[in-house]
């Protein structure tokens, strides 16, 4: 039954597509909904504020309870600024291995399931395949898909999200929340300090109380609690400000996140810098009034746990044929919010993180032809 044939084309396809983030991914909801029409599947689209982007979800087999949820995301990481040693959009095998942007993370996994669909529309339960966008952006996307889904599809016996993991299973994963702060100076000649307010200078200071928070949780970690790294990390992805070396900075801004461990309370974590953020804004406003600070929530997405999902390791061991006890990830995933919907959620999928969001994204043959039998099982265990 074994088809990497099959699922190395539509892999082809998907990699073909340019589904950054930043942009659309309809054309590749469009082909995955005609494919599964082909196989007489139907899909529904859970769509994004102002259409351009889409969720796609569809039950393989017959309206049955005790079925599979296959999960994962269209969107992928940009490429802009690395440097790729062929066209990113282009699947390319060499060494043992397929590249191409999204191969590992996560259009591999996603075209494994696609390939199988004819083989899962034959079982006497069903697998629930649910396709997401803008998770690599806060897993902003598939929440609005899974409330729809635990509001239609019958009781599943657990949802697999195929980030990768070598096809080793995971129960546990930081939970994420992204944060935007702009700060709004008083442009002078920078000769005349006291005639205004520099942005970048309140930036700087605001960006040193977030290392000095990064600093503590790193000194403070509970470095058993089985994540690597263990404790809470915070870093600053981006930052922007001002206009010219010789003119106070009239604005700066810089977006920064924080990945915490279920026991690790986020709004706790950030209270002091939210703390200072308010007293440098009110020390800015008496100065000027047009100045200030503003802080912004961007995304956030819940840890995922170990809690209740036994059944689930114990099913997904017969297909890995895995032992070993489960691990935990540091990077955040859709795997909360699937386990806050209710369903027994775990990650499990081929490739390795290491690869993911890297020029020449790649995924080891091996690992592709793991996931296909993986998929072979599921459509023998679920026959």
């Amino acid at each position: 039954m074994t088809d990497t044939a099959t699922a190395r084309s539509i892999l082809e396809t998907l990699v073909g597509f340019d589904t950054v983030s930043s942009r659309s991914n309809i054309d590749l909801i469009d082909w995955v909904e005609a494919y599964l029409a082909e196989h007489g599947v139907e899909a529904e689209r859970v769509l994004g504020e102002g259409g351009k982007k889409a969720n796609l979800f569809a039950t393989c087999g017959p309206a049955a309870e005790g079925g599979v949820i296959l999960s994962g995301h269209s969107d992928v990481v940009p490429v802009e600024g690395q440097d790729w040693s062929s066209d990113p959009w282009t699947l390319r095998e060499a060494d043992g291995k397929y590249f191409g942007r999204g191969t590992c993370d996560m259009k591999g996994f996603i075209a494994l399931a696609l390939a199988y669909v004819p083989h899962f529309v034959r079982g006497s339960r069903p697998v629930h395949l649910a396709i997401s966008y803008d998770e690599e952006i806060g897993c902003k996307g598939a929440p609005a898909m899974i409330e729809r889904m635990a509001a239609t599809i019958p009781a599943p016996r657990l949802a697999v999200i195929g980030e990768p993991s070598s096809m080793k299973i995971i129960t546990g994963h930081k939970g994420i929340a992204a944060f935007e702060v702009n700060v709004t100076g008083h442009e002078a000649h920078s000769s005349l300090v006291d005639h205004g307010i520099s942005a970048n200078m309140i930036a700087v200071r605001l960006m040193a109380k977030l290392y000095e928070i990064a600093d503590e949780l790193a000194r403070d970690a509970d470095t058993s609690n089985g994540f690597d790294p263990p404790q809470a990390t915070l870093t600053i992805g981006q930052m922007h400000g001002g206009t010219a070396i010789n003119i106070l900075a009239g604005h700066a801004r810089f977006i920064f996140d924080l990945r915490c461990p279920p026991d690790v309370d986020a709004d706790a974590v950030l209270a002091p810098f939210k703390e200072l953020c308010a007293k440098l804004d009110a020390e800015m406003k008496s100065r000027f009034p047009d100045t200030g600070i503003e802080f912004t929530q961007l995304a956030s997405a819940p840890p995922m746990t170990s809690a209740g999902s036994e059944d689930a390791v114990a099913f997904v061991r017969q297909l890995t044929g895995e032992n070993a006890p489960p691990s935990q990830v540091a990077y955040g995933a859709e795997g909360g919010q699937f386990q806050q919907a209710g369903f027994p959620t775990l990650i499990c999928g081929p490739g390795s993180i290491e690869q993911a969001h890297q020029p020449d994204e790649w995924i080891a043959i091996s690992q592709f032809e793991e996931g296909a039998r993986f998929m072979e099982r599921l459509a023998r265990a679920l026959a």
